[in-house]
């Protein structure tokens, strides 16, 4: 009985061992990665510890700035005697709330728990300092009905000195919860934690790169660690340096050791590629019109030619994991020769120390080298993580293309004003000015701090404003769905900022977040079209003035989004001498560029029903059938569909009217048809077979 008694964690025998554990203790098992810098906030901590009262230091800062490495830090300064004498020797214990809490189902069950471990630390008389992380997390712990928290049992304790703490907790939730308590709050001494810049935190990497080498097997270049800082500062907004990068550097490393364990995405892509072909296939033989048999064949010789890259790229992927493994048996090799000559030289064994030294050692470093240089040439596996790794997870974490622009894409930024042409016509203006904003921030050149360009563009209805807009989405997605879009027409009330930014709290809809905000916060890289802007009310407006400057916006909930990976584009049908009395001119002077687009003459509207007749062609193609227009049916659209004043629009509407409803009722009711000839038959159009 008094056995049991003796093991209880609740007698307080063993509560400091199963609550607590020794942050002292694995700093000397080297189980804890090395702190770099925070010299500053390591020496503040040691100052408010060795005061005579209210010695309990509170680490304040945003997440992933480091508060919990801080006091890692301060853990192997006391191992290695780094410390005053008033701190040699002492122990730093990590309290483990969460466990205390777990199973006291009891009245008054939590509380002994606790009192028990106080009296622990308080018996050892200041030997055990006692870590609290996220501090915030004892208001309110373990209270219930007529019971106390434990932040009321440890704030006796604190007030007499004869225990010390050292909390970490984010800043708002310092102000929520220890604020609140002005008895809890005075025995704290506040270190603020600034988020480090990008050349700290390039120090920062380099000192704990070695223990993210050894756990993935690989090496992780400097270049790596310069990207991983830099482009987590650019692209990665809503989280803090140094966690962000530590978690691209550890990312883009596990990525690589992912593909040295199974299948290389591209082996995997080809696997389920022909896994959908076989299903096709099997499915199309059970079809017997022209149109299946004709996709089967296609679909027959592209298995065939997946099959054969398929086999070519397994047995070179083969190859190269025998590589790799002999590689990493030749460094565990190494590692464990390394481990013998230190234990030689603590045992006076120079003989044995000499051989291992000056033979062993070269020999194995010779035949890594050579393995090495066979591998830097691998299709599949990298054993380096360099800077194109990381810039492919910060793609994949924020949808923003950052990876190094290869030919084809040089080619086509290069060439951008004629793919932009494809599609507007008659406005060489517009279509210069957006491309040379494009490549500037393609390149690295533009500001970083506000949207990657700003545009206002003017001119009457159909004259390829809104077109330009998706024409630039298509052009940097491949996809004119890319395109957010607000209608400025249904922003004519002042509260209807409500529905960009989110509403405020206690409305309707105040968990739903706003239509801008929400899509940005999704998709960080897009094109905005603030269409008809003249039509909202002026107080909406203001928002953009924030965007425009700062590159970025603040929703209802606090949460700032990042706006400067998106273009903005604002559209008026309004005349340049009305401009300044509906447009802010606080709001004008933000913009890059006023764009005035001229009217479309009869040539550029040629071109648009010229365009417009092959977009038609390809639509209709796809039903295997194949029409024909001669240059009588171009001049009827022309000469009936042009309208200076509203531009190309009509052009669109009378296609729709005149050629595609008669299309459709042809081919209902010829279903066989292959070739259609569109004519002009005094004055009307007319389809005929050829």
């Amino acid at each position: 009985m008094n056995q049991q008694q003796t093991m209880n964690p609740e007698n307080g025998i063993i509560a400091l061992e199963t609550y607590g554990i020794d942050l002292t203790q694995l700093a000397q098992e080297g189980k804890i990665d090395p702190v770099i810098g925070r010299e500053d906030e390591i020496r503040r901590i040691i100052q408010i510890l060795s005061r005579r009262t209210k010695n309990n230091p509170v680490l304040i800062g945003e997440p992933g700035t480091g508060k919990t490495t801080v006091v890692e830090g301060l853990a192997k300064r006391i191992i290695e005697g780094d410390v005053p004498e008033n701190l040699k020797g002492k122990k730093l214990v990590t309290l483990d709330l969460g466990a205390m809490v777990a199973g006291a189902m009891f009245r008054g069950q939590f509380e002994e728990r606790l009192k028990n471990f106080i009296k622990e630390v308080i018996k050892t008389d200041g030997e055990i300092i006692v870590f609290i992380d996220e501090l915030h997390t004892i208001v309110g712990a373990g209270a219930a009905e007529g019971q106390m928290d434990a932040s009321n049992m440890i704030k006796p304790e604190l007030a007499r000195g004869r225990m010390k703490v050292i909390g970490a907790t984010t800043l708002n939730e310092y102000q929520k919860y220890i604020e609140k308590d002005a008895a809890l709050e005075r025995r704290f001494q506040h270190v603020y934690l600034a988020e480090p810049n990008c050349d700290d935190t390039i120090t920062i990497l380099r000192g704990i790169k070695d223990k993210y080498e050894v756990h993935h097997g690989l090496r992780i270049k400097d270049s790596a660690l310069i990207a991983a800082a830099t482009l987590s500062n650019r692209y990665i907004s809503d989280r803090f340096l140094p966690d962000k990068a530590v978690d691209l550097m550890d990312e883009a490393a596990a990525k690589l050791r992912m593909e040295m364990n199974s299948a290389p995405e591209e082996i995997d892509t080809s696997r389920r590629k022909l896994l959908q072909l076989e299903v096709e296939r099997e499915a199309l033989k059970k079809e017997k019109d022209s149109m299946s048999k004709d996709r089967l064949n296609v679909v027959k010789s592209e298995i065939n030619q997946i099959n054969k890259k398929l086999e070519k790229d397994l047995a070179v992927w083969e190859k190269e994991k025998l590589n790799i493994q002999e590689f990493q048996g030749l460094k565990e090799q190494l590692e464990k020769t390394k481990n013998n000559l230190d234990i030689a030289q603590r045992n006076q064994d120079y003989q044995g120390a000499a051989k291992i030294q000056y033979s062993d050692i070269p020999e194995l470093e010779k035949k890594m080298e050579t393995m090495s240089a066979n591998i830097k040439n691998n299709h599949f596996i990298k054993l380096e993580v360099d800077p194109d790794d990381i810039a492919e997870i910060v793609s994949k974490w924020t949808g923003i293309p950052v990876t190094k622009l290869i030919s084809g894409e040089k080619e086509k930024l290069l060439n951008l004003e004629s793919k932009l042409r494809n599609r507007v016509k008659g406005q060489e203006v517009a279509l210069k000015l957006t491309s040379d904003v494009i490549r500037m921030s393609k390149m690295g050149v533009s500001d970083e701090h506000r949207p990657i360009g700003s545009f206002l563009f003017m001119g009457n209805t159909g004259v390829g404003k809104t077109e330009l807009a998706k024409s630039l989405a298509e052009s940097l997605f491949d996809d004119d769905r890319a395109l957010v879009r607000i209608d400025m027409s249904e922003f004519m009330e002042p509260h209807s900022i409500a529905k960009l930014i989110g509403s405020p709290p206690g409305y309707v809809g105040y968990d739903e977040g706003g239509q801008l905000t929400e899509k940005i916060r999704r998709r960080p890289y897009s094109v905005i079209l603030f269409d008809e802007i003249e039509k909202s009310h002026p107080n909406v407006l203001n928002i953009l003035l924030q965007i425009l400057d700062d590159g970025r916006l603040t929703d209802t909930k606090g949460r700032t989004v990042n706006f400067t990976n998106t273009i903005i584009i604002m559209t008026s049908n309004l005349k340049e001498s009305e401009l300044k009395s509906v447009l802010r001119p606080e709001l004008l002077n933000r913009i890059d560029e006023i764009i005035i687009f001229d009217d479309l003459s009869e040539h550029i509207i040629e071109q648009i029903v010229e365009m417009q007749l092959e977009e038609l062609r390809r639509k209709i193609a796809l039903q295997k059938i194949s029409i024909e227009c001669d240059d009588s049916v171009k001049a009827y659209l022309v000469q009936n569909g042009y309208q200076r004043e509203y531009g190309a629009r009509p052009i669109n509407r009378l296609i729709k009217r005149e050629i595609l409803s008669e299309l459709s009722r042809h081919m209902l009711e010829n279903p066989e048809t292959e070739k259609i000839n569109i004519t002009i038959d005094d004055g009307e159009i007319k389809l005929t077979e050829k």
